[in-house]
């Protein structure tokens, strides 16, 4: 007998299913705890469960997980893990531990279509989108191999798809991953610990301002069009005055929510004082409660860029500050394992 996978269900998909095998609907709540609260594998262990319905459960429902081709650790504690599918095709997901949080960087794409010119994911041509229990699967084997089952005492507090591929060219199983996140009945994981980046596609910004309200954040990465562009081809479609009206709407509609801009230090190319003052001039003029995080470059193997020396990302950062805006520059976490932001890869191949 060929069975279902309970994770490639949503709530609402095993609650019909049980109702067809003349069972009660909220089997499926119980059900739905077991897996995404404690981390079950198996029907036995569904102890306020009857015997005699885990046996039915057993012979229409099944188990299966995502495999880990690869496990790897940097020297400062972050983890990497390749996940491959059923399918062989493999993603890549980093666990940053941190003394007050975890945050799960994880992918929604195997591949990117995007190609920006510093970033190693866009040398991969885009494979395929990732349904939404493959991106659920990255939390869940993450917190198996945490062993992070204990809701009082939770590693992994913190998710952002910041991993391989554009979250909002794969709108819809993000979306239904979120709010798998967000069930109360199982991960959840409330909107304010998830954050979604995007290189701005402005029609999937303003659907997740009313439909998802996660963190949003931004890959800016320059200050003016012509140079958005040269790095970043999506500019050409969504350029500037478009995008940042598109995160106005999204401040409005989310006011207790600043908007993350991430701008990376590339040497010579985006980091002059005059750059920082486009950046000034650019919060301004849209009015907009965002914070910038100034990210070191990673270097990755034939990569056309260097990183900004340190005195002048110092020195972009203060421009920043005086004009009132919070700037961290976001430490590098990982490099050692190509885990740090912008390296990601896998060797999956279109067929």
């Amino acid at each position: 007998m060929v069975t279902k996978n309970l994770t490639y269900l949503t709530k609402q998909q095993i609650i019909e299913g049980l109702i067809r095998l003349g069972e009660k609907p909220f089997r499926a709540k119980q059900i739905w705890n077991w897996i995404y609260a404690r981390g079950v594998k198996s029907f036995d262990e569904m102890t306020n469960i009857s015997k005699e319905t885990r046996e039915v459960l057993s012979q229409n429902f099944s188990f299966e997980h995502p495999q880990i081709s690869k496990d790897l650790t940097s020297s400062d504690g972050t983890r990497k893990w390749l996940i491959k599918f059923s399918d062989c095709r493999e993603v890549e997901t980093v666990f940053i531990p941190e003394e007050t949080r975890g945050t799960l960087c994880i992918s929604s794409q195997v591949g990117c279509t995007l190609s920006c010119k510093f970033c190693h994911t866009g040398t991969q041509t885009w494979v395929r989108n990732l349904e939404f229990h493959e991106i659920v699967a990255q939390i869940l084997l993450t917190k198996d191999l945490l062993c992070d089952w204990n809701k009082k005492e939770r590693k992994l507090t913190n998710i952002v798809f910041m991993g391989m591929g554009e979250p909002f060219f794969n709108y819809e199983n993000v979306a239904k991953a979120v709010r798998i996140l967000n069930d109360s009945d199982g991960l959840d994981l409330s909107a304010r610990k998830i954050t979604i980046s995007t290189s701005g596609l402005v029609p999937e910004i303003l659907r997740a301002a009313d439909e998802l309200k996660t963190n949003l954040a931004i890959s800016l990465h320059a200050t003016n069009d012509k140079l958005r562009t040269e790095i970043m081809a999506i500019n050409k479609k969504y350029p500037l005055a478009e995008l940042l009206s598109a995160c106005k709407i999204y401040n409005r509609k989310n006011p207790n929510q600043k908007i993350t801009f991430e701008y990376v230090m590339l040497n010579g190319v985006n980091d002059s004082e005059i750059h920082a003052q486009e950046l000034v001039n650019l919060v301004r003029k849209f009015n907009l409660n965002v914070k910038i995080n100034l990210i070191p470059f990673n270097p990755w193997n034939d990569c056309a860029y260097d990183c900004s020396k340190s005195e002048q990302i110092l020195n972009f950062q203060k421009k920043l500050k005086n004009a009132g805006l919070i700037s961290p520059i976001r430490k590098t976490r990982g490099d050692d394992v190509l885990a740090a932001c912008g390296q990601l890869k896998s060797s999956s191949q279109r067929s």
